[in-house]
């Protein structure tokens, strides 16, 4: 889901309000209980706040009229950064043969349609099937939770407070324009809605009405807009036309595993000369400066990554996610399945064992900058150090037999 993004008055579009969306008839109240009361008191003081930004008092009672704590969407809040999956794990699930198989159907049932987006806003049409498979296993699957009520409850009582309340604010600025309704204003537990999982603050900024018909109905059973959506915001983070996300490459034997980050850009032919060429063994075309990503380290497929690499990842930052819409998308267009092995005998460390990880090479003078179970730069670079001490090959991978080793 398109994450962080702020929308700014020259992008923002408003279309009429319309009298259907305020004649909408409000659900009843629901009782309260007296595990609800903190929360009620939290919604009566939001509601100065967020009348201070714009939001009318009718907008606002309409949207919280029965919503209640939900202590469902706070469990989820909390558990979600304990366990991962490995890489090939989850491509293992976006890029599955079912996804592949119901992606060109998806593609041949709306082509028309997609051609016209993709003219429109030169964004490939398999890379916006692909985002929407991934999202919601094109459109199976939105989500059913009341974002207004997820978002509330998130904003009183979740770890990000001023984040959910600023998403918040932006649904009821969506619910104001008119574009939807309150309880047809559904999706996901952390409030990303539609078939492509925007959350508010980027659908204001960036969602369109490809119809013409006065909405941006991102919920509706016809893809349209959230398709279009989709390519235009992809468009906006300067999308390049017919470059791929990135090409599986073979690395030669010493390859240096520094060379292996995002700031170090060659082009292809210059990676070629390091002995970086595709599977195929010819260096791969001059598509742009390049990097190589490892995301299994040096035991796994090995990627060439281009600009459209970063764009992919302002929907979502994570390079699994990334990688899963690219391979997604290019098995839709009648792509191969990556052909390195990946080390399966493996798994994905748990948050706990991440932070043991971080702990345990900083207490042996190999610093991560901190203790906080997330393996970025500082901690890749670390293991790094580490592995050169050992006489291993320094390819920066947070491994459980790395853990194993340092234990």
């Amino acid at each position: 889901m398109p994450v962080l993004v702020a929308a700014t008055a020259s992008s923002v579009l408003r279309p009429q309000l319309r009298p259907l969306a305020v004649a909408e008839p409000a659900p009843p109240l629901v009782q309260k209980t007296a595990a609800d009361a903190g929360f009620q008191r939290w919604i009566k003081a939001f509601r100065g706040r967020a009348l201070a930004q714009g939001i009318s008092g009718g907008t606002f009672d309409r949207a919280f009229r029965g919503v209640r704590y939900d202590p469902d969407v706070i469990k989820r809040d909390r558990n979600q950064s304990e366990f991962t999956k490995t890489i090939w794990e989850y491509l293992d699930s976006a890029a599955s043969d079912t996804r592949v198989k119901n992606g060109k159907s998806a593609l041949r049932k709306h082509r028309r349609k997609l051609e016209a987006i993709e003219a429109k806003y030169g964004v490939d049409k398999e890379v916006v099937v692909a985002v929407w498979g991934l999202e919601s296993a094109y459109g199976s699957f939105k989500g059913s939770n009341d974002v207004v009520q997820s978002l509330a409850t998130l904003a009183y009582d979740g770890r990000r407070g001023r984040f959910f309340e600023q998403q918040l604010i932006a649904a009821l600025k969506i619910l104001q324009n008119g574009d939807t309704s309150p309880r047809n204003m559904t999706g996901s537990w952390a409030g990303a809605m539609g078939h492509t999982q925007f959350i508010p603050t980027s659908y204001l900024a960036y969602a369109v009405d490809f119809t013409g018909d006065g909405k941006r109905d991102i919920w509706s059973d016809d893809p349209s807009d959230a398709l279009a959506s989709t390519a235009a915001y992809l468009a906006r983070f300067g999308w390049v036309k017919g470059q791929p996300w990135g090409v599986e490459v073979k690395l030669p034997r010493g390859f240096n595993y520094a060379l292996a980050n995002r700031k170090t850009k060659k082009s292809p032919g210059q990676w070629a000369q390091l002995g970086v060429v595709g599977v195929n063994g010819q260096a791969v075309p001059n598509y742009g400066t390049a990097s190589i990503l490892l995301p299994a380290g040096g035991q796994g497929a090995a990627f060439m990554i281009f600009k459209n690499f970063g764009v992919i990842e302002r929907y979502n930052t994570a390079d699994a996610y990334v990688i899963g819409v690219g391979h997604l998308s290019d098995r839709i267009k009648g792509g191969p399945e990556i052909k390195a092995r990946w080390p399966r005998g493996d798994r994905a460390l748990t948050f706990s064992e991440r932070k043991e990880m971080q702990r345990r090479l900083t207490a042996q003078g190999f610093s991560t900058q901190g203790v906080d179970g997330k393996i970025g730069p500082k901690t890749i670079e670390a293991v790094r150090a580490f592995q050169r001490s050992e006489g291993l090959a320094p390819d920066g991978y947070a491994s459980l037999s790395l853990l194993k080793k340092l234990r």
